[in-house]
């Protein structure tokens, strides 16, 4: 006469083939209704407030397509290492443990449609469209980028290489910083790049979708001034800093017609004084409640592995070289010129 729900933590399964498999195991027991693949990063406040920002606001929703946006970047930046965690990040790397989750979530909200309700399987419906939508990763040496920490420095503090943390075999292959450039080819998005990073032992802990609009149609201030004006940019900066940041350029006082980039910027916590529960929180009470909407569902899981197994193969065949990055930098070079062949540089963050 109750009920029984089933909540599995991520990465749901290593790859396509063992996600199908244990999708097949839990289908023995439970219905898809019953059964809620959780991600942390979806009960964060600042995640699900990325679907108010662009459906409450009739200001933005209008610029939000291909027709205005110039690229999207999604980075999770981590300052530390693998905190005795080895055997776990070993057997998973920054792909399976960060991509095919968090930042493919994060991803689905920034380039979904709009749904008709708020409620049961919209969400998910849309979200599931994105993931089916976005163009296989055919060539891995130009589109992605997988790299390993070496020793460095944190703040002032030596730290050790991923090959020092303890239980890492000193010829670990695994990567813990990984780029992407992904293209979604539906009508909204088309030719318009995504660009995903995170890794570990980078310079401080940020996460932040940072969207790039085009220049105005006309550069007439750069004609006078000498130099085209900064493009708008959007950042919604999920953690730990969270807020929304718009930039955009104003002219100079006591000059012709000199643009300089200002800034108009939204914090959570001077706007709302108030502390937002944690993310397991709202996930686990909504598990109870039986409302799916923030868990994700199996074609989403299955797309995502579809686009990243291929990825992972290659890896392993020797289609990429691992780079290497000093702790406490951005990433090895070849992440920054995963951009720069594009005319486009990383946010600072």
């Amino acid at each position: 006469g109750g009920w029984s729900r089933l909540v599995i933590e991520k990465p749901y399964g290593r790859d396509l083939p063992s996600a199908r498999e244990l999708d097949a195991s839990v289908r023995m027991v439970f219905r898809e209704r019953q059964i809620f693949r959780i991600d942390h990063y979806l009960g964060k406040e600042t995640v699900q407030n990325i679907l108010v920002f662009r459906f409450g606001n009739g200001i933005f929703e209008p610029l939000w397509n291909r027709g205005y946006v110039d690229n999207v970047q999604i980075s999770v930046a981590e300052s530390v290492g693998i905190e005795g965690r080895g055997g776990y990040y070993e057997a998973s790397g920054a792909l399976r443990d960060m991509v095919q989750n968090h930042l493919l979530q994060v991803l689905a909200l920034v380039a979904m449609e709009p749904v008709a309700s708020f409620s049961g399987d919209s969400v998910r419906e849309e979200k599931a469209k994105i993931f089916q939508s976005i163009r296989p990763i055919e060539d891995v040496m130009a589109d992605t980028v997988r790299a390993q920490y070496t020793a460095g420095a944190i703040l002032g503090e030596a730290v050790p290489g991923y090959r020092g943390e303890p239980g890492i075999p000193a010829d670990s292959r695994t990567e813990t910083f990984v780029a992407l450039r992904l293209l979604i080819d539906n009508w909204r998005w088309a030719g318009v790049p995504f660009y995903l990073r995170t890794g570990k032992r980078l310079p401080k802990r940020a996460t932040e979708v940072a969207i790039t609009f085009k220049h105005a149609p006309l550069p007439l201030f750069g004609e006078i001034s000498g130099d085209n004006p900064a493009p708008n940019l959007l950042v919604l900066r999920i953690q730990p800093d969270e807020g929304i940041s718009l930039r955009f350029g104003a002219k100079v006082p006591g000059t012709r017609a000199d643009v300089r980039p200002v800034h108009m910027d939204f914090r959570y916590g001077s706007a709302f004084g108030v502390e937002a529960p944690e993310a397991y929180e709202r996930l686990l009470l909504d598990a109870m409640l039986g409302d799916p909407t923030l868990f994700t569902r199996w074609d989403s899981v299955e797309a995502a592995w579809s686009l990243l197994t291929p990825v992972l193969r290659a890896w392993d065949g020797g289609a990429l070289p691992l780079q290497s990055y000093e702790a406490g930098t951005w990433g090895p070079d070849a992440a920054a010129q995963l951009l720069e062949r594009d005319g486009r540089l990383w946010h600072r963050m």
